[in-house]
This record gives structure tokens, sequence and C-alpha cells, in this order.
């Protein structure tokens, strides 16, 4: 079969590969080749577009990043709009959370090439928390082992690890990261909750016992930070002074908290990189946004240029 330029197809299981199934069949889909990639590939470096103009000095541009984490939301996006979108934006992309337990409901050869194609583009996928919540309340602790060796199976290496639907204490929540640490993950903590209220003092406790567990990172829930779709001032400055904010990812709200629009999103990520700067770890960008924000974080986007003075 011709293809066009920069267009290759390859042969996929189709529903009847499945074990049990009656007789044989495969799908080909067609996969847009990134022209950079070839270029690359045959030792030429692509021109950027604009590349006269300047990036503020503080924005760390160049992955693997160790600050300035975008993080991903994926609530279900369909392969073929993935694949296009690490293509187009995966370079701005440094985490992929496979929202909730999502991760449960995909055919095994479409979740397993969505976890291969984010490592291809230097994005880390991770499960969200509530999945390891979920395993907490229907099967107890007991039920970890086979969760974790699932999650190895089709390609996770980071998983979250949360309290907003099961409560921890704080001996579970450390027993909890380092069970998953010692299974060989990178762990993620999250602090705060959906459906209460947490003190500054608190949320800097839960971090403490994140990171004294294992964890490498630690999240911050959105709906802690907002008040009336608002960012709450007040908690955030009390809490990022008492913590390593290199090691802490500020969550966006989203539609799933009460009073918040998509105003307010953007309200928040202008916010966060004026109060933070560019190199701020931000959680929950929505696909459809990650360029945009990255050009907020180099001063191209709402927030305007940061720190620069026209010559």
């Amino acid at each position: 079969m011709t293809e066009p330029p920069g267009v290759r197809s390859e042969l996929v299981p189709g529903p009847a590969d499945r074990p049990g199934a009656r007789g044989r069949g495969r799908v080909r889909i067609a996969r847009i080749a990134y022209r950079g990639k070839q270029n690359k590939e045959a030792g030429h470096s692509e021109k950027e577009p604009f590349d006269f103009l300047p990036c503020p000095a503080a924005r760390s541009v160049k992955k693997p990043r160790t600050r300035g984490l975008t993080m991903m939301i994926d609530q279900g996006l369909p392969a073929g709009f993935h694949a296009d979108l690490l293509a187009t934006a995966g370079a701005h992309v440094d985490l992929a959370k496979f929202k909730t337990g999502t991760s449960r409901l995909y055919p095994l050869s479409l979740l397993e090439s969505k976890i291969r194609a984010c490592i291809a583009h230097d994005v880390r996928p991770f499960i969200g928390g509530q999945f390891h919540e979920y395993v907490l309340a229907t099967m107890g602790r007991a039920g970890l082992p086979s969760f974790y060796a699932e999650a190895k199976h089709v390609g996770f290496r980071c998983l979250e690890v949360s309290d907003n639907v099961v409560t921890l204490t704080e001996t579970e929540r450390r027993d909890v990261i380092r069970a998953a640490v010692d299974a060989g993950f990178e762990v993620f903590g999250e602090v705060g909750g959906k459906d209460r209220r947490t003190t500054a003092a608190e949320l800097i406790d839960q971090t403490g016992q994140c990171f004294d567990a294992g964890a490498s990172l630690v999240l911050v829930e959105a709906a802690e930070l907002v008040a009336d779709g608002k960012p709450d001032r007040g908690l955030i400055d009390a809490f990022t002074r008492g913590i390593d904010m290199a090691r802490v990812m500020i969550e966006l709200p989203g539609p799933w908290i009460a009073n918040v629009r998509t105003c307010d999103v953007e309200a928040m990520k202008k916010f966060l990189v004026e109060e933070f700067g560019p190199d701020v770890n931000v959680a929950n960008v929505s696909p459809e946004t990650v360029i945009d924000f990255e050009a907020t974080r180099r001063g191209l986007g709402v927030a305007g240029p940061l720190g620069f003075k026209a010559a």
C-alpha cells in the first residue's frame, strides 16, 4: 500500500484479537510521523520558528526537567488524539496523569500503546491516586501487590497516593507510600482533600510525611487552594512559605470543583506564574491548553513578558 509522505501505517490488534474471541482480525491505523524527529535522526536540527526572540532565563526548557514541571491530565483521550498531542506538545509535558481509575476501562493493547507513546516523548505516565484508594476501599492492603504488579505489567513506573475518598492516618499514609516505593515505583503523594478544608500547617505536615516515606513529589489538592473559584491567597502563601516548592506541584482546579469556571482556571495559571515564576510546578493542565500554558510560562501568554524590558 502506498502511503503519503510523513505517514506510516501499522496493523494493531482488532476486537477479535482477544483470548476466546472467534476469528482473528487486525485493524490498520495510520500514524503521522513527526518530521522534526526524522530530521533529528538524519543528523539535522530543525530550526525553531521565531528563534530570535529570547526566552526567560528562569524557565527550564530542556527535558528532563527537575522543576518547572507540567503535568497533563488525561481523562480518557482517544489513542489517535493522544499520539498527535504528544507529537505536537510532548516537549512541554513532563508528567501525564491517567485520572482516577480510568486505566481500568481501556482495552489492554490501547492502554499499553498510550503508555509507550508517553515514554517515547520523555513523559512519565502515572496512575491517579483515586485508583489506589479504590483498591484500598475494596480489597484492603492485601490487594496492593496485585495492583502494583498489573501497573508494572502495562508499563507504569509512577503512581499517586492520595486520600480524597479513603482517609489515611499518618501511619497509613507512610506505610502505603513505602509499600509502593518498595514495589519499585516512583511515588507522588497528594495532600489535602476534595471535601474538607485543611489548614496550611496540616498541609505542610502531610507534605513532610510524604517525603519522609519516600515520595519524590507532592501534589497539592486543587480544591484546597481555591475559594469560590478564586485562589485562596492566604492559604497558598502560608503553605508555600513552609515547604520546598521545587518538590511540590500545585494542582489546577477544574469543573469538578464547585464554582470553578474556565476563566477561573486560566486566572489560576496566571496567578501561579506571576507569583512563583515560570518554573513553578503545575498539575492538571488540560491537554488542549498545554502549549498555551507553556506560552504563559515563557511570557508569550496572558501573564505577559516576565521580567523583560524593551531594548
